[in-house]
């Protein structure tokens, strides 16, 4: 089940407090602004800042 669009509405980049969106597979969520992606794991977004990776 994709993350609903109002989870993706209230969700925000834990470091920066910017907006995040679903990238392309639709497996993670990317902060432009710090260059992380927060994985989906299970439906659930990992949004931890330990836990992100960075972008390429």
């Amino acid at each position: 089940m994709p993350i609903s669009k109002e989870l993706l509405d209230i969700l925000a980049c834990p470091q920066c407090k910017g907006d995040i969106r679903l990238n392309e597979k639709g497996d993670g969520l990317i902060c432009e602004k710090c260059r992380l992606l927060y994985e989906i794991k299970d439906d659930i977004p990992i949004m931890l800042i330990e836990e992100a990776k960075p972008l390429k």
